[in-house]
């Protein structure tokens, strides 16, 4: 029974810059054994930073120390912060079914508060989620139909207007190239008005 799992509460903090405007979402970190840092998308064959890097300065290892096997967080977080964009999970609070990350077992026990993000950082116009169960999460709480992948679809929830991308997942499992994966994130991104 589900029950009789250990309930793993999110490890981090909401990044929030000010006046973020677009706030990334993922499920829920993998297990801490598998990080190279203390922060979002910490597990080094997680492609997410390096997609980042090659959307914005045309480098997959732009984030990466070779040396030291892990991502440059301080780096990240200036980069974040000057692109004002906001990250945290669709889930708080989870059981992990099987000892890995995979969405599909986790348990989601208690989802984001959007309210509270939202209160907090009403300049977000836009959610990309990575992932279907990320996206399901967040769909259903604006009561939309979950977009297909790379899509976007406006949403309203209590009074916010948002817009929702479903994004391709960052996992090194999800069976699509990084350059594909990296071609779909610079759409979301030039659609959002960033200069990439």
């Amino acid at each position: 029974m589900n029950e009789n799992i250990k309930i793993e509460n999110h490890p981090f903090e909401p990044f929030l810059p000010q006046e973020a405007k677009l706030l990334m979402l993922g499920t829920f970190p993998p297990r801490p054994e598998r990080w190279s840092m203390k922060f979002y998308y910490p597990n080094k064959t997680n492609e997410m930073w390096r997609i980042a890097g090659l959307v914005f300065y045309a480098d997959k290892d732009y984030f990466w120390i070779e040396q030291e096997k892990r991502f440059d967080l301080p780096l990240l977080k200036k980069f974040l912060t000057q692109q004002k964009i906001a990250l945290y999970d669709t889930a708080k609070r989870v059981r992990r079914l099987k000892d890995n990350a995979s969405d599909k077992y986790l348990d989601i026990v208690e989802t984001i508060n959007l309210d509270e993000f939202f209160e907090l950082r009403p300049s977000i116009k836009a959610i990309a989620t990575a992932g279907e169960k990320a996206t399901s999460v967040i769909a259903q709480k604006a009561g939309v139909e979950v977009p297909k992948n790379g899509e976007c679809v406006a949403c309203e929830y209590h009074g916010h207007k948002f817009v929702l991308f479903r994004m391709p997942s960052s996992s090194r499992a999800y069976p699509l190239a990084l350059e594909k994966k990296a071609a779909a994130y610079r759409s979301m991104f030039l659609q959002l008005g960033y200069e990439v």
